[in-house]
């Protein structure tokens, strides 16, 4: 069975910047897609970025695009999300999901078989 531990959320102020970290227990991390998810308090959990398996695509919410970046390193098994200037609306507990599907809806939660335990993220004004 599949694990993901997320780590790096934190307490910031409005305009710093995070970098999350995911590591998967996955064998052949290069088979799965990721992505990162959030959940902000009384919200549905959202999309927030995608990566393709060799890590060359990538897809963005609107809401963080130009801010945030995705990135992995597949030797590493290793998945990244920096985040930059912050504001208190990203306040949200972020979460790593990983699918080795052939279908997939890239910002879909049911595409993702496999999820973190979830970081959280503060930011404040």
């Amino acid at each position: 069975q599949g694990q993901l531990v997320e780590s790096g959320g934190g307490l910031v102020q409005a305009g710093d910047s995070l970098r999350l970290s995911c590591v998967a227990s996955l064998r052949t991390f290069s088979n799965y897609r990721t992505a990162w998810f959030r959940q902000g308090p009384g919200k549905e959990r959202e999309f927030v970025a995608g990566i393709s398996r060799s890590g060359g695509g990538t897809d963005y919410a609107d809401s963080v695009k130009g801010r945030f970046t995705i990135s992995r390193d597949n030797g590493k098994n290793t998945v990244w999300l920096q985040m930059d200037t912050l504001k208190p609306e990203d306040t949200a507990v972020y979460y790593c999901a990983a699918t080795d599907s052939a279908m997939v809806i890239i910002p879909s939660e049911r595409t993702y078989q496999y999820w973190g335990q979830g970081t959280q993220v503060t930011v404040a004004s």
